[in-house]
């Protein structure tokens, strides 16, 4: 385990499951990086993309990108950032994830959302907390 901390960048429109998702990263060895819309998550991916582990992102977001298209874009333009998609209203069709990503419905508990991050994580990025 590198002493570095791992960068979450979290993106959830919803107040009250922001903080949840944030606890739930936080106590998973994350720093977390948390905004409302798409259009936010491109500005601190533009500023910190390569220092980020993870995006943990919402579906439904207001701005120019849903959570599918920014999981695309960030598949492509950063390959360095493993990916989570969670949605309690929306089911992935062909093509909307990136092959990387994995998608939890909502409402996710904190065992779900950690299994799926110990599985998508490289082992060398993991948070020592993550285990």
């Amino acid at each position: 385990m590198g002493m570095t901390a791992s960068f979450a960048l979290l993106v959830e429109g919803h107040q009250l499951v922001r903080m949840d998702a944030t606890t739930i990263l936080e106590d998973a060895g994350f720093r977390v990086l948390d905004v409302a819309t798409g259009d936010a998550a491109l500005d601190i991916l533009r500023q910190h993309g390569r220092a980020l582990t993870l995006l943990f992102t919402s579906v439904g977001l207001t701005g120019e990108l849903n959570g599918f298209a920014l999981a695309r874009k960030v598949a492509s333009d950063y390959p360095n950032i493993s990916i989570v998609v969670a949605s309690g209203h929306y089911q992935p069709a062909p093509g909307d994830l990136p092959d990387s990503a994995c998608f939890i419905p909502k409402p996710f508990s904190a065992g779900i959302v950690r299994e799926h991050l110990r599985r998508i994580i490289p082992d060398e990025k993991k948070p020592a907390s993550l285990g």
